[in-house]
């Protein structure tokens, strides 16, 4: 089924989306088209000199939105550097190595004794810019799309769309779904519309599914057209080119995607399909005979390892132990509750008596 609309979805304080790709390619411009803000005002591209060896940093940046009446506050991971230096190898672990920290923390969280206030920093959506000018996905794409697609939900997106003819981009768009498939790549994919929804809602979901890579332009600056129209576009000898005009790029269905239609089933996918796929894997790390002993270990893995290593156990197993510990706990919870109050009791009737 189709997810509730971002008017039902209130996500607080959450590393909604991670944009990557390599510099020069809009994701900037385009994020702050997405939101309607200036994030990126401060920022300073490097030189060449700077670009020999690998910068890749990774900034969070929180912005808050309003939609449908209701304010959503998101974070926004950005990736600035990732794919400009001269020597790219393994430029894509300090991604994937955050993504896993995130899912770690929420493990940690979820393990531990207050788990009625856990914060959501996981990531729900990566936005995965891919070059114009190329025949597709070049190496390092499917390097970087092949280490992270079974972590987070990727969306695919063509940057500089109007670098394009309409017949180019869709030719660009079937050789990167062909590729995609060639080399076994998972991208998030949409849910099926429900039968009783009306017909303009179905259109617009079967709009999105087949814009898939969105092609997009951004800009936030409003320029008026040659009909003296105000609107959101970049001004060019030959015409203009509007952001908002489904003719001219997949902007608006890119956005209605990600702040209004499927939002929602994007958190739910990250829960129940990628951080239970991770949660499943430590287990069964902690399950494994001698793993205690290994170097590879996560930290998550070496606080929580037993005194001796456990025989090996299938996962329903590990699961039936970590619910007995879950209730174990809450019974110790209880009765140190009950020892409390008997003794503030007990100081209280000490008192009355003298």
């Amino acid at each position: 089924s189709l997810p509730v609309p971002a008017s039902h979805a209130i996500p607080t304080n959450r590393d909604f989306s991670n944009h990557s790709g390599e510099s020069g390619l809009g994701k900037s411009t385009l994020i702050n088209s997405l939101f309607l803000t200036d994030l990126y005002k401060d920022r300073e591209l490097p030189d060449a000199s700077a670009r020999l060896e690998q910068t890749l940093t990774i900034e969070r940046r929180g912005v808050e939105i309003e939609e449908g009446g209701v304010k959503v506050k998101l974070t926004l991971v950005d990736t600035p550097g990732f794919g400009d230096a001269v020597d790219n190898a393994d430029c894509w672990l300090p991604v994937v190595r955050f993504i896993e920290e995130q899912f770690e923390q929420y493990l940690q969280d979820e393990s531990g004794l207050n788990r009625k206030n856990i914060q959501d920093t996981r990531v729900h959506c990566c936005l995965y810019f891919i070059s114009p000018f190329g025949r597709g996905l070049r190496p390092l794409d499917v390097a970087f799309l092949r280490a992270i697609h079974e972590k987070v939900n990727i969306v695919p997106v063509i940057g500089k769309a109007d670098a394009l003819t309409p017949a180019e981009a869709q030719t660009l768009k079937q050789k990167i779904r062909d590729q995609l498939e060639e080399k076994e790549i998972s991208i998030y994919q949409f849910p099926d519309c429900d039968s009783d929804e009306d017909e303009d809602f179905k259109r617009q979901d079967a709009e999105m599914k087949e814009s898939i890579p969105f092609a997009v332009i951004g800009s936030s600056t409003v320029v008026r057209d040659k009909s003296e129209r105000s609107v959101r576009g970049r001004l060019y000898p030959w015409g203009t080119v509007e952001v908002e005009n489904p003719r001219h790029c997949d902007f608006l269905n890119l956005r209605r995607m990600l702040v209004q239609t499927h939002l929602q089933d994007l958190k739910e996918v990250t829960h129940d399909l990628l951080y239970e796929g991770y949660r499943a894997r430590c287990l069964q790390s902690l399950a494994r005979p001698g793993a205690r002993d290994r170097a590879s270990r996560s930290k998550l893995s070496r606080q929580s390892a037993t005194e001796f290593p456990l025989p090996m156990m299938p996962t329903a197993e590990t699961e039936k132990l970590i619910r007995e510990k879950d209730e174990e706990l809450r019974r110790m919870q209880e009765m140190i509750a009950k020892m409390q109050a008997q003794m503030q009791q007990n100081q209280g009737e000490q008192t009355d008596a003298l």
